[in-house]
């Protein structure tokens, strides 16, 4: 019963996100808004897990390293979205349906199942919160994990807003600091958050059965939405494919000798 209510808390807390996030995408006329919402969709989730069971000190925690995470996330997409348009992802998907089925077809196929996605990854979040052992080694590799991961997104995209914000950089490929190390560091920090909240959540039984969690989302990252659809365009930019040759994909490795 215990999970039940739970999942029921997350689940909710991930529609009234969506219902709000499609009214100001109506508004604005442009459904790459959900962006910003993706990791607040995490962050009520791990406080609607917290706030329908008793609230361990494991759930405690997970709350806290999911809000530092989605809080600085959903800041700093906030922030690239600001004055630009409709994201060219979004917009080839619904040019190909006529304007009166553009909104049903992102709540279907953008709504809809970003929601899944991330009431599937949250599910470490929500076991947790049924689990009333004490935190153990298992929670600190976890946390240093999660930690490992913020960092490098965190780092990474101050160093990707820098070099574009120099007007010298225009039109060349950003492979300095840890771009010289993993084409996508932003990425593979965000499966290093996941993995060290899946660890927190396996200290204690039965959050290991969540594992698929955080491996889905390391596949979505990596191999899905993440970084094979960005570099499909990224492909065709002067200087990529080099860049692409000498530089790690997703986990980092020290960069080839041309």
């Amino acid at each position: 019963m215990s999970y039940l209510i739970v999942g029921l808390a997350g689940l909710g807390a991930v529609v009234v996100a969506l219902v709000v996030t499609g009214i100001v995408a109506q508004r604005q006329g442009r459904v790459a808004v959900i962006d910003a919402t993706w990791p607040l969709l995490f962050v009520l989730i791990a406080w609607a897990s917290l706030a329908a069971d008793e609230g361990s000190a494991r759930s405690w925690l997970l709350a806290v390293l999911t809000t530092v995470w989605g809080g600085r996330l959903a800041w700093h997409l906030v922030g690239r979205l600001r004055g630009a348009g409709e994201d060219p992802r979004y917009e080839e998907m619904l040019s190909k349906v006529p304007p009166e089925r553009r909104l049903a077809l992102a709540v279907r196929k953008v709504f809809l199942t970003q929601g899944a996605v991330a009431w599937f990854v949250g599910l470490p979040l929500m076991v947790a919160a049924t689990t009333d052992h004490d935190l153990g080694l298992v929670a600190a590799l976890g946390v240093l994990v999660w930690l490992v991961g913020i960092l490098f997104e965190a780092i990474g995209d101050a160093q990707l807003k820098s070099f574009k914000a120099d007007p010298a950089n225009k039109g060349k490929i950003m492979d300095r600091g840890l771009w010289a190390w993993t084409r996508h560091p932003n990425y593979f920090g965000d499966a290093c958050v996941w993995w060290g909240l899946f660890l927190i959540a396996a200290g204690a039984w039965p959050g290991v059965l969540t594992v698929l969690s955080p491996l889905a989302m390391t596949l979505l990252l990596a191999f899905g939405s993440g970084a094979r659809l960005l570099e499909r365009s990224m492909a065709q930019r002067p200087g990529y494919p080099e860049y692409m040759e000498r530089t790690s994909m997703f986990v980092p490795l020290p960069p080839k000798r041309s």
